[in-house]
């Protein structure tokens, strides 16, 4: 199996552990967000672990960046937070919401002081996998009465992630309440145990989503939700505080001509994960673009 993802993944994880809500960083990109300064600043808030957002926030700095845009990267570690420094203005962009079913709470508590600039992506899904090994196991329903295989724990990630929250309602309802625990704590740490579990061969059931790139680095399978309790499939959207459009015209027309496909958004995620990129966006993102760059009439070239 290749590890370098889970590598880099695990250091990005690390670095965002030790990052308080509201601190700012550079996010290892070498100031590839230095415009000319002429347009504004545009402060893009993010969570390092959720690799969507952190593509999505490095490709945004570069492409921004050579608009004319000063950007800032600020590092969060909760989607509360996140969603409360959007809303009053602390940061100006986040750069893969998740609004209608998985951030549908805090889009419910913030909506009024959000303005959506446009989905960059269709079909996200949030779902509920074990390793493709796991033969007898392919439906949610499967779990149970099998709770002693997983050692009574399903690995989840953050406590305040939307998807801990579909995980916690799902428990329920597919009366495995007693039976099963959600353990959180962190993405990098869920990915470390579904490495070390999947190494042995060793069963595990986690929460995951698409598209992200531990679905094509493991041999994990989606387990059927025929009751629906992980939710529907919705769009990943580029958020931005209240009035972002009329503040930055450019830039607002810049992300709504932004879309990614399953095959794009994937060799995006993938590249900026690489170790090999550790600490260096910049050159991750400059090689996605000479990758890529072709397929697009919205990117901006230097």
């Amino acid at each position: 199996m290749n590890k370098r993802h889970l590598t880099g993944i695990l250091a990005i994880g690390a670095a965002g552990a030790l990052v308080l809500s509201g601190c700012s960083s550079d996010g290892g990109s070498g100031g590839s967000g230095e415009g000319d300064g002429d347009k504004g600043t545009i402060t893009l808030g993010f969570l390092p672990s959720w690799t969507d957002g952190l593509s999505t926030a490095y490709l945004l700095e570069d492409q921004l960046g050579k608009l004319g845009y000063d950007v800032e990267m600020q590092e969060l570690t909760e989607a509360g937070p996140l969603y409360t420094a959007l809303a009053q203005g602390d940061v100006d962009m986040y750069p893969s919401g998740w609004p209608e079913v998985t951030h549908a709470e805090y889009m419910e508590q913030f909506g009024d002081s959000i303005e959506d600039l446009g989905a960059y992506y269709d079909g996200a899904v949030l779902t509920i996998a074990v390793p493709d090994y796991m033969d007898d196991i392919d439906s949610i329903e499967d779990l149970k009465g099998q709770g002693d295989r997983f050692d009574g724990k399903i690995i989840g990630i953050e406590p305040g992630a939307g998807l801990t929250g579909a995980a916690e309602k799902m428990i329920p309802e597919y009366e495995l309440d007693g039976e099963y625990e959600l353990v959180t704590s962190s993405t990098a740490a869920m990915l470390a145990e579904l490495d070390s579990a999947v190494a042995a061969e060793e069963d595990i059931v986690v929460t995951l989503w698409r598209p992200f790139w531990a679905n094509s680095a493991y041999p994990v399978k989606d387990l059927e939700d025929p009751k629906g309790a992980m939710g529907e499939a919705e769009t990943l959207n580029f958020l931005g505080k209240d009035g972002f459009a009329e503040e930055f015209p450019e830039a607002a027309e810049l992300v709504a001509q932004i879309k990614l496909d399953d095959d794009q958004y994937g060799s995006l995620e993938e590249i900026v994960t690489d170790e090999q990129y550790e600490g260096k966006a910049d050159e991750a993102i400059d090689v996605w673009l000479e990758e890529n760059g072709d397929q697009y009439d919205w990117v901006v070239s230097e």
